[in-house]
């Protein structure tokens, strides 16, 4: 359509709408859907957002038939940009369809069918894996109560996508199987269900970490065949082209990395065939197996054809793309795009394969542009954090690439562009939210922190199992989308906020002032790199194989799952230690005495202190040679969380707020929390809250008064499906519902078990109790790594309060707490094991705190004390002499 037809369109279509009185309002939107239906085109698009506008500013009361005329209008607006490519603007209208359905409470619409399915399948293409859950599942609900089969299946097919996208792989499998076993389905039907199910079979036994089931012979065989029974139950269908085209595409896929290339592409080959030959493709599938067919030749290592394609998907994704300029698009007609982004992903691989780095760079640099993108349309937590694992493998590239640089032109800024990348990656949903919290309104607060409500409540429900209640459940999801969509609308005002870059040479300033050198690991697919930081520079070096470097940190891990496991093993354990210590490049004694780790992946649940500098025979633990002789060693999510400086508690005296349920009479006892608490009670003031007193809301009513809040209790560290969490003396509380207590304490000291353990994601670090608190507002922890001691765990403290007390800062008194421990007589060498004296770690500022108003405070009490006295003494002096003046007269 030329530009003086569009203009005649739009005016035709205004007149329309704004001289015709004769018709309804209800009558007008759907003249102005009809009119877009019969020539639909991205430009046409505006004379339906036209419609809307002049719907919601007529301020006549609207009635139910014009408010579902314009549910109707946003699902056909949200089609059509969906098929325009206009991936954000498609799920904003879905969105708006589905929250005027809700509000008010429409009817005789298939709001399922026109709305809830395509809107689910969106956000699984986006990765925002959690609206595509509760959308999916809230329309189950509906279709059930419908009695709607076919919308039933569905919600099983796409949620098994969620599943499977978003790591929950034993579930997509679960929910298949059971659903292949007990449904009546259609040969078509089994025939998708069993593509997705092989699907999941491949993905569960490539997870890089245990656990890992059992191969069984021929599973790889028998997997091929059941895409291919798949296959021989789809062909009965005329209608399911594209989906035959799927199963090919898989069986390509998994012959490619049995390196199998010529039976790859032969089924490729027939993929294209049933491909080309389903009606009414999308632009973005045609992009996305224009992609694949890239991917294909690209592994094959056929560069110049790989190129080829990925520029049709740039052409085919692209307005007005031209590839005559620059092989890369230009980043302003980039947009939230997956396909766009893979594309771009591929591109840069191309470009490091022609020995090209730069240029790859370039390209790896759209993609992190396209994925701050897609990162801003999210709200909920997890999908972040799970879309978070693209973005480290991107990283990992682009730190490989400045690596190569930096060995060619020893150009110092290419390490620096490494670390800050890898910063990047460093928990960033935590800072997001610590960063946005002193920024955004009142009302949006409200909004984060109902929406966290629903979530718990939805999470404790499902723990139930077989009797949660599903209309509660549903009842929760609802009241989560209606908050989302809020949220949505008030994060749209406002612009993406960019990413922060760290200071390095403020930071390499801060190591120097504090006497402290870092070391931050970058845990990637291939290689484990670390990031030395010393002497006023940046040092970057890697470990080769990170899959035999994973494997020998689970076992040294291991040795801490059982406390007589190093007392058993203590040759191996000394021998293990030491080559861990090695492997990891861990600096030898040197002048500066603090050692600032940031570690990664699985790291985070390793107790570095008790790694070996030097291998020994000795059977006395206090002889052993651990890292804790050589260091002060205090941990940190980031660089840029050293490098921020600590909020100022508004209680400067050290009061603490002791909780101690101790569970007295119960299976749950902990016998020797009462020594803990008393000894605490010697060396500072406060309140020291036991038994029924320990209670969640008396903790919440008093934490903020206090500048150290010590919780000596049981905690648990979930597993994949139950979440973190840590038990007061009345109820269990989620690690997720500390989130919001806003509190501002100087020290968070959880003497429990576990309670730096939880769900890990790589980068994010682990969803644990001490996760929880860190949300909430705390910046400096002392947390645990495994289930404690009650007894020594007593003796730990006693002496971590008394450094305190003595003036030590958090990190040295953690540090020398356990060099007393290991020293102290009266504890037996077996009780004098790593298991038992290692497993607090410390997370947060490592200088002294100022002191200087407490000892102004008490010098100046001393100086008056002393005046005092000597008043005291010039004035029975001066009464003497007066005394003996009378006696003289």
């Amino acid at each position: 359509m030329t530009n003086w037809m569009k203009t005649i369109f739009i005016t035709l279509f205004l007149s329309q709408i704004c001289f015709s009185q004769s018709q309804s309002l209800e009558d007008k939107i759907y003249y102005a859907v009809d009119s877009f239906v019969a020539q639909p085109s991205a430009e046409n698009l505006k004379s339906l957002n036209i419609t809307e506008n002049i719907f919601w500013k007529n301020p006549k009361t609207k009635t139910k038939d014009e408010l579902l005329a314009i549910v109707i209008l946003n699902c056909n607006k949200a089609y059509y940009e969906n098929q325009f490519n206009q991936l954000q603007s498609a799920i904003s209208s879905y969105e708006k369809a589905w929250k005027t359905y809700q509000k008010y409470k429409l009817n005789n619409y298939d709001i399922v069918e026109y709305c809830l399915k395509p809107l689910g399948n969106l956000y699984t293409i986006i990765g925002d894996y959690d609206n595509a859950e509760n959308t999916i599942k809230e329309y189950y609900y509906i279709a059930t109560q419908h009695k709607n089969q076919q919308q039933q299946y569905a919600a099983v097919l796409n949620l098994s996508n969620v599943y499977q996208n978003s790591g929950k792989i034993d579930l997509a499998i679960n929910l298949l199987e059971k659903t292949i076993q007990t449904e009546k389905l259609s040969k078509t039907q089994k025939g998708i269900l069993l593509n997705n199910l092989g699907n999941n079979y491949v993905l569960i036994y490539r997870r890089p970490i245990p656990p890992v089931p059992p191969i069984k012979e021929h599973f790889f065989e028998n997997l091929e065949g059941s895409y291919l029974e798949a296959i021989k139950l789809l062909q009965t269908d005329k209608t399911q082209t594209e989906t035959l085209a799927n199963c090919y595409r898989n069986l390509a896929s998994i012959n490619l990395q049995w390196q199998k290339f010529d039976l790859a592409n032969s089924y490729f080959e027939k993929a294209k065939n049933y491909f080309h030959t389903t009606p009414n493709l999308s632009t973005r599938k045609i992009a996305q197996f224009k992609y694949e067919e890239a991917s294909l030749l690209f592994q094959q290592q056929k560069l110049k054809e790989s190129t080829s394609a990925i520029t049709a998907v740039f052409k085919i994704l692209i307005p007005n793309y031209s590839n005559k300029k620059s092989v890369l698009p230009n980043q302003k007609s980039l947009y939230s795009e997956t396909t766009l982004l893979d594309a771009l992903d591929l591109k840069a691989a191309i470009l490091s394969k022609e020995n090209q780095p730069k240029k790859a760079l370039d390209a790896y640099q759209l993609a992190f542009y396209i994925e701050e993108l897609l990162a801003n349309m999210m709200i909920y937590e997890n999908s972040k954090i799970i879309n978070q694992n693209r973005v480290r493998l991107r990283t990992e590239k682009c730190i490989a690439i400045y690596d190569l640089l930096y060995q060619k032109e020893q150009k110092q800024s290419y390490i620096e562009a490494a670390f800050q990348l890898a910063e990047q990656s460093k928990s960033g949903v935590l800072k997001n939210y610590l960063s946005q919290n002193k920024t955004i309104s009142q009302k949006q607060k409200g909004y984060i922190v109902q929406l966290q409500n629903w979530s718990n409540l939805i999470l404790k429900e499902q723990q139930k199992g077989n009797l949660a209640n599903i209309k509660k459940i549903n009842e929760a999801i609802e009241k989560q989308n209606g908050l989302m969509l809020s949220l949505k609308q008030i994060r749209a005002e406002n612009n993406a906020s960019e990413k922060e870059t760290t200071d390095i040479k403020a930071l390499l300033a801060k190591l120097e002032k504090d006497k402290a050198m870092m070391i931050e690991y970058f845990s990637g697919f291939e290689k484990m790199y670390f990031f030395i930081l010393d002497s006023n520079r940046i040092r970057l070096d890697f470990y080769w194989d990170n899959h035999t470097a994973t494997p020998r940190i689970i076992s040294f891990l291991d040795y801490f799952s059982d406390a007589n496991k190093i007392i058993d093993n203590l040759s191996n354990y000394n021998h293990y230690g030491h080559s861990l210590y090695k492997m990891l490049k861990l600096p030898v004694n040197s002048n500066y005495k603090n050692l600032i780790i940031i570690p990664d992946g699985i790291l985070n649940f390793l107790p570095f202190e008790a790694l070996i500098t030097e291998e020994s025979n000795t059977t006395n633990f206090a002889q052993m040679h651990f890292i804790l002789n050589d260091f002060n060693i205090g941990y940190e999510n980031s660089a840029q969380f050293y490098l921020s400086p600590n909020q100022k508690n508004n209680n400067p005296e050290k009061k603490v707020l002791g909780i101690f349920p101790v569970f007295e009479k119960t299976s749950l006892e902990l016998s020797y929390s009462k020594n803990e608490m008393q000894s605490i009670r010697q060396n500072f003031e406060g309140s020291y809250l036991a038994n029924t007193n320990a209670t969640f809301e008396n903790f919440k009513k008093n934490a903020a008064n206090y500048s150290i809040l010590h919780l000596s209790t049981h905690a648990d560290a979930g597993d994949i499906v139950s979440p973190a969490s840590i038990k007061f003396f009345d109820q269990d509380i989620l690690y997720s519902e500390l989130y919001h207590l806003n509190l501002n304490p100087d020290l968070v000291v959880l003497s429990a078990c576990e309670t730096g353990i939880g769900k890990l994601y790589k980068g994010e670090g682990s969803m644990s109790v001490a996760r929880g608190f860190q949300f909430a507002g705390a910046q400096n922890l002392l947390f645990s790594l495994w289930k404690v001691n009650d007894y020594t765990t007593s003796v730990f403290m006693d002496s971590f309060y008394r450094n305190i007390k003595s003036g030590q800062s958090y990190l040295e008194a953690n540090a020398n707490a356990k060099r007393d421990f290991l020293k102290n007589p009266n504890i037996s060498n077996a009780k004098k094991s790593p298991y038992y004296w290692s497993a607090f770690v410390y997370y947060g500022a490592i200088e002294k705190k100022d002191n200087s108003l407490y000892y102004a405070t008490i010098i100046l009490g001393i100086v008056t004390a002393i005046a005092l006295i000597w008043l005291l003494i010039r004035y029975r002096n001066e009464k003497s002499a007066r005394n003996s003046q009378k006696r003289k007269l």
